[in-house]
Order: structure tokens, then sequence, then C-alpha cells
């Protein structure tokens, strides 16, 4: 047993919460794409539609998103590890090799999500050593019927539900 301060425990015990995998991204001004992999992703309202993200501030990416005032939440598909690693690096081009359309919205589809979700940014709260952003849902994209990537004890699982 360990205390919620220690970073290893803490870790390893919400590792066990399977959560599913996201990509973060809007497109700016010049048409330049910014994205970044999230895994906290959460509905949290359905009256107003609200969802939340939750971005690490040491982020890179995310600075250039909320100037945008825009993002979509992509939704990974279990055949997306390599999207999800491409997204989840710092300090390289993530959009190389990955197929993508520009929303009305201003954000960018990736090609293969299930699904994407098109937000203005509502409201960003300091907690910790992230930020948790608010979205107002804008639009809804069901783009295919497959199953999602998870995340799960520090690696990618696929699952499987009907």
């Amino acid at each position: 047993m360990s205390g919620p301060d220690s970073g290893a425990g803490f870790r390893d015990v919400l590792g066990r919460f399977a959560s599913g995998v996201t990509v973060v991204t809007s497109v700016d001004g010049d048409g330049i794409p910014a994205g970044l992999a999230c895994q906290s992703f959460a509905s949290l309202s359905l009256d107003p539609p609200l969802v939340m993200v939750c971005v690490a501030r040491t982020s890179t990416s995310w600075p250039r998103i909320a100037a945008t005032g825009r993002f979509a939440v992509n939704v990974l598909a279990e055949d997306q590890r390599e999207v999800c690693r491409a997204f989840a690096v710092s300090g390289s081009d993530k959009f190389a090799g990955v197929g993508w359309t520009a929303s009305p919205h201003g954000t960018a589809h990736l090609d293969g999500a299930l699904a994407a979700i098109d937000c203005a940014i509502e409201d960003v709260h300091e907690a910790g050593d992230h930020l948790i952003v608010v979205g107002a849902v804008r639009e809804l994209h069901d783009r295919r019927d497959r199953g999602p990537l998870l995340y799960f004890r520090g690696d990618y699982a696929a699952g499987a539900f009907h």
C-alpha cells in the first residue's frame, strides 16, 4: 500500500482504470494544424452539451490549440496505435503521415477516427499539473463502427464491443 503522494503508486493504481484514447486538434488561421494525444476525456453535461479534456501544463501543443478558441476531440479506433504515438511525442511534426481534413469549425478531423467532436473552448481551470478544458459541443461526427483504442496499465489495448 502506498499513499497518494507516491508518484509511482498513484500511477500504478490509477492505471488500472481503462480509458479511451483521443487526439485533440485544431487548425490555426494559416491552416497549420496542432494536436496532442489525450486519454483524460469525458462527457461533462448533456444540457448544455459539454465535454472536458485534461491537458498537461507542459504541453507545447496546447497553447497553439487554445489560441484558436476551438478544438476537436478525435476518438481513436483500435487500429490507430501509431496515430496515438505520433501525437504523444513532443516537438515533432505530429501530422506527418497522418491523414486529416479540416472541418467547417476550424479543427482537424483525423482519418480513421471513430468519432470527432467539434467544440468551442468554454472555460479552462487550473488543477495541479494539468488544465481542465471545458468544451461547448458544436457538432458531432460518427465516422466508423470499430472497436476503440484503450489505454490500460501503461499500454494499449483493443476493445471488442458490440
